[in-house]
């Protein structure tokens, strides 16, 4: 008898952008579940460019102006 694997489940986490507001353009990716943190995230981190920490806000992720 041949034991099956289970299929995978889908991760319920959406990935996104944290994009720095000293308008440097940098950016880190990260994860969040939308049913356990509905809003957006911000996060005070260090921006290399400026090298300082900033506030980094969510975009989204393929943020291209159309």
């Amino acid at each position: 008898m041949v034991a099956k694997k289970s299929a995978r489940k889908k991760r319920p986490a959406i990935l996104f952008k944290l994009v720095s507001t000293a308008d440097t353009g940098y950016f880190y990716l990260a994860r969040r579940n939308p049913k356990k943190r509905p809003n957006k995230m911000e996060f005070l981190k260090y921006d290399p460019v400026v090298r300082k920490h900033v506030l980094f806000k969510e975009e989204k992720l393929g943020g291209g102006k159309n």
